[in-house]
């Protein structure tokens, strides 16, 4: 659950606010789809539920409103698609294992994003939970290279995440929005690891036709936009030799809001 710095807060409020479920959340499309990331301290996030509280609706996994997820991420053995997101190069993808630890249920996920900026995933659904920094079976062969320019030989477990998540929709089903917290980073080749207790990732699908209370509860709260990858991010914090120069500022930026000397 959360820690316990908000953990009785942001429950209560959690469960006075109202349910959707998995079923229900199939309705929310969102075809015209616009993503925004932010960062922000964690100890805002009783606020933000409290200002979101009567315009959204939060969603219930095996009865409870905070999921914990954990990821499996893989690249290359010299981090071609690390390299290629630092590099600002596209198209580009990401090839990951996300387990719903709450349910079991696992998926081997690609996303992509083109030249325009557009993210596209594409999954299948894995027979059993993954072993945290275990290699891709050979079950998997015709999906990897139907989507990607790889096969499960090439890709190594680099990095696995863990956190938990909050899933939002507002009312009028015209905008998400997941707040991640709790982020646990560790690294498959080298044996690092990374905690940022006190980050919270924000991140805001919304259709492009409508106005976003979101973004005006975020501005209320003094949260500007500003994003990173978790693969990105854990890449970096455990892997010192990495190429990181692109991501300096936003890694100072985080060092900031969670009172860390970097």
């Amino acid at each position: 659950m959360l820690s316990d710095l908000m953990n009785m807060a942001c429950l209560d409020i959690c469960n006075r606010m109202q349910p959707i479920t998995l079923s229900e959340m199939k309705d929310v499309r969102l075809m015209n789809r616009i993503d925004t990331k932010y960062l922000a301290p964690a100890s805002l996030l009783p606020k933000l539920l409290l200002l979101f509280e009567h315009d959204f609706r939060i969603q219930y996994v095996a009865g409870l409103t905070v999921s914990n997820y954990s990821t499996q991420y893989f690249d290359t053995r010299d981090l071609e698609m690390y390299t290629l997101h630092h590099n600002c190069k596209r198209p580009r993808q990401k090839v990951r294992v996300r387990t719903y630890l709450d349910s079991g249920i696992t998926f081997l996920e690609i996303k992509k994003k083109n030249n325009k900026g557009r993210t596209d995933k594409v999954r299948i659904q894995l027979p059993e939970e993954t072993i945290e920094c275990k290699k891709l079976s050979p079950y998997v062969h015709d999906f990897l290279t139907r989507h990607t320019p790889y096969t499960e030989n090439e890709l190594l477990p680099h990095l696995n995440s863990t956190f938990e998540r909050i899933t939002l929709v507002n009312n009028n089903k015209s905008e998400r929005i997941t707040i991640d917290v709790n982020l646990h980073f560790h690294n498959c080749q080298n044996g690092n690891d990374a905690l940022l207790p006190e980050l919270m990732i924000i991140e805001l699908k919304q259709d492009g036709k409508v106005p976003s209370k979101v973004k005006d509860y975020l501005t209320e709260c003094h949260i500007p936009p500003e994003g990173i990858s978790k693969y990105c991010l854990g890449t970096i914090l455990t892997n010192p030799e990495v190429k990181n120069n692109r991501f300096k500022e936003k890694i100072r930026y985080i060092y900031k809001l969670t009172n860390q000397v970097s």
